[in-house]
């Protein structure tokens, strides 16, 4: 068997691997910080995150198979190695950055809820100061 079709094989492997390990790890993680984001709303909630699982899948999949192109032959165990180093290498880069750029607009998400939250009062108003509502000047006794 050629060697390159070997450093295919272990390449296809370990990206298939990493990428199904990292979605089941955002998306087990991701589940309270969704719920946070989205107000308690447990089914959208869900529903978020299986999309976000299914993109992540999919354009990192589709990343890892279009990378999966040797540039030279492969003549012995050193050249799958670094091959393999160098796929693997921007393979989890990329990783890195769709989480990132996943918790990045989570977080902005989030943030503008809060600040939504934030502006809402917690009780209405029930009056007018200055002796004309509720609210009475303390009396000296």
């Amino acid at each position: 068997m050629d060697l390159t079709v070997v450093a295919y094989v272990v390449y296809l492997a370990i990206s298939i691997g990493l990428t199904i390990w990292v979605a089941r790890t955002l998306s087990r993680n991701g589940r309270i910080f969704l719920s946070d984001v989205l107000r308690g709303n447990e089914k959208l909630a869900e529903a978020v995150n299986h999309l976000l699982v299914v993109g992540f899948y999919l354009v990192n999949l589709g990343f890892v198979a279009l990378y999966l192109n040797a540039d030279n032959l492969i003549a012995d165990a050193r050249g799958i190695f670094e091959a393999l180093s160098v796929k693997l290498g921007v393979v989890l880069l990329v990783l890195g950055v769709m989480h990132l750029g996943n918790v990045w607009v989570l977080n902005k998400i989030r943030r503008r809820g809060i600040m939504e939250r934030e502006q809402v009062p917690p009780v209405a108003p029930q009056g007018f100061s200055g002796g004309q509502g509720a609210w009475a000047a303390p009396t000296g006794a």
